[in-house]
């Protein structure tokens, strides 16, 4: 069974679609196991052999697989496009017989796939843009796109990226120096993209209720990370909200399927790039090699058990 996101339960009001699988099935999909422990045991108990696609393993040779850079990509461009709907002014500088037009400032922060594109997609539509992330290695990929770089660097910032190219949950005092560095960049932004997010852990809080009182009225706060509790403590799931001092804050859920035709393409790519592990390409059929990588790296449970290191140990 091939799934976007995890199997549903008759409690959900749907099919049980669990109940569909047969003992040794392959589910694959974006099961979302740090958020459905229960449910690992479930697959495990049913004899399914499941694989969670974001578990995939950030090497060169899974990159045609990566769902979550694909979905990531078309978010980071489809939240400038909201960010813009949202803002009540042009985005570029526009110089004409009845005056100038000041471009708007936009500052990205997190700069992982969905941050990149959201920084190539404000310079395309002529914003002036500023980003942050706690990667020092990301700086030079944002001054790549044109952007500026706002960052706190010190010794603990170079140290900030797990060997998986994620970002690491920096310290209470980097998070102090940080986030005064950002309160004064925000004062002086129209549009803040909020992309930053910690597998298997709740949202961080990038921009305070206080920093927020101190936008300028009209300013929009685009929050990517608020199905995993939110980079803003004032976004909704699923509205957009306006503050007392007029600060326009989206939360919109699951942001690539806004852009469906084109994510569908591209998750299915990548799930039949996936699927190109388990055939044998001179019968045809399905073999699937427990050594390689890739696949030890995303199976989730099989022959009965829950087989992932980082679940095993806790379900």
């Amino acid at each position: 069974m091939l799934k976007v996101q995890r199997p549903l339960t008759a409690a959900e009001g749907g099919p049980d679609e669990l109940a569909l699988l047969k003992p040794g099935a392959l589910l694959i999909g974006l099961l979302a196991p740090y958020s459905n422990r229960e449910q690992i045991e479930a697959y495990a108990a049913k004899g399914v052999i499941a694989f969670a696609m974001e578990l995939l393993p950030r090497i060169s040779r899974a990159q045609s697989m990566d769902v979550l850079s694909s979905q990531a990509n078309l978010a980071g461009y489809k939240a400038v496009l909201d960010g813009a709907a949202e803002f009540g002014r042009a985005f570029p500088m526009m110089m004409t017989a009845a005056g100038t037009v000041a471009p708007a400032k936009v500052l990205v922060m997190g700069a992982g796939v969905a941050g990149l594109q959201a920084i190539a997609t404000a310079r395309r539509l002529g914003a002036v843009v500023s980003a942050t992330d706690v990667r020092l290695a990301a700086k030079e990929q944002v001054e790549s796109l044109g952007a500026k770089f706002v960052m706190v660097e010190d010794e603990e910032s170079k140290q900030a990226e797990t060997a998986g190219g994620y970002a690491k949950e920096m310290s209470d005092a980097y998070k102090q120096k940080q986030a005064a560095l950002i309160r004064e960049t925000l004062k002086k932004q129209d549009i803040a993209i909020c992309t930053a997010l910690i597998p298997g852990r709740k949202a961080p809080v990038l921009i305070a209720e206080d920093m927020v009182k101190e936008m300028r009225p009209g300013s929009v706060i685009v929050d990517l990370a608020v199905e995993q509790g939110g980079n803003c403590p004032l976004s909704k799931p699923g509205e957009v909200v306006t503050t007392e001092n007029g600060v326009r804050v989206v939360g919109h859920l699951n942001v690539p399927s806004r852009l469906a035709v084109d994510s569908s393409a591209l998750y299915a790519k990548n799930l039949l790039n996936f699927l190109g592990l388990m055939i044998d390409k001179k019968d045809k059929a399905l073999k699937l090699d427990w050594t390689d990588e890739i696949i030890k790296g995303t199976a989730l449970t099989r022959d009965g058990a829950v087989v992932h290191p980082q679940f095993a140990a806790k379900s």
